[in-house]
């Protein structure tokens, strides 16, 4: 059982929804990354997705894209994301690190290389953007071979067919895109949600997480009624943003916001 299904299954007895942070690596500088993984893991992070910059990561708002150009302009790579990975599994080999980016740079690196060091360095799961199921026939088995899940998006505009589709080459968790949008977008809706999870659950019993537009401990909460895991990105990375120029204040003002939000989940 993997690190992911652990979790999942820990979080099920408890009765308890999972909280997934979204950082960019590399943001406001990849001395930083580390240390902001360590700080989310003590602050409540049930599993931990790790941006990999890309130069035009099209399904993010500005806030994200901001934190891509910030991360790229201080050499960030996938090599050395891996290389973060590895150094917070020497502290910590039980929060599961999902890389979450595009899929040029894993083709740079080649798919059976990349496989295996990110296996190496600790990766539990990938989440590629822009790689659709139907051209995911080679890209899936290797990274099961090296142990790691392949997970996909879904989104409110999802058919029942791909759904299936989507849920028979996935495993760890299903990433559902809570609306028709980048990340970061403002409105939410619940209900909609609420229905669309349902739809999901008769067709895979793999959990499902809940994404973009997660912006506070409320919103959080909300979510956390209807979803297995709610994952918040661009509220963190803009909290980044305000802070760059002063990171060292960075793991104490992340871990209280997500605090706060563990804290909404579990009431």
């Amino acid at each position: 059982m993997s690190r992911i299904e652990q979790t999942f299954a820990r979080l099920r007895t408890a009765g308890r929804t999972g909280l997934v942070p979204y950082l960019t690596a590399g943001d406001p500088h990849p001395r930083h990354t580390v240390g902001l993984m360590h700080a989310l893991a003590a602050a409540g992070a049930d599993v931990i997705e790790l941006g990999v910059p890309f130069s035009d990561p099209m399904a993010d708002g500005p806030v994200i894209q901001r934190a891509c150009e910030r991360a790229l302009a201080h050499g960030t790579s996938l090599a050395q994301v891996l290389k973060m990975v590895g150094q917070f599994r020497r502290r910590d080999a039980i929060t599961p690190v999902v890389l979450m980016g595009y899929l040029n740079p894993i083709e740079s690196m080649g798919l059976d290389g990349f496989a295996r060091r990110a296996r190496a360095a600790g990766v539990d799961g990938v989440l590629v953007v822009d790689l659709a199921v139907e051209e995911s026939p080679e890209f899936a088995p290797a990274l099961r071979a090296q142990g790691l899940d392949c997970i996909f998006l879904l989104a409110p505009t999802s058919p029942a067919a791909r759904i299936d589709a989507i849920a028979r080459a996935g495993s760890g968790y299903l990433y559902y895109v809570s609306l028709k949008g980048v990340t970061g977008a403002a409105s939410l809706d619940v209900r909609a949600v609420r229905g669309k999870l349902a739809a999901i659950r008769r067709q895979t019993r793999l959990p499902v997480a809940v994404g973009f537009g997660v912006r506070d401990a409320a919103t959080a909460a909300r979510l956390g009624r209807v979803a297995d895991a709610v994952v918040v990105g661009s509220a963190l990375v803009a909290e980044i943003a305000k802070n760059a120029k002063r990171a060292k204040v960075l793991p104490k003002v992340l871990g209280a916001r997500l605090r706060a939000m563990r804290k909404a989940l579990d009431a």
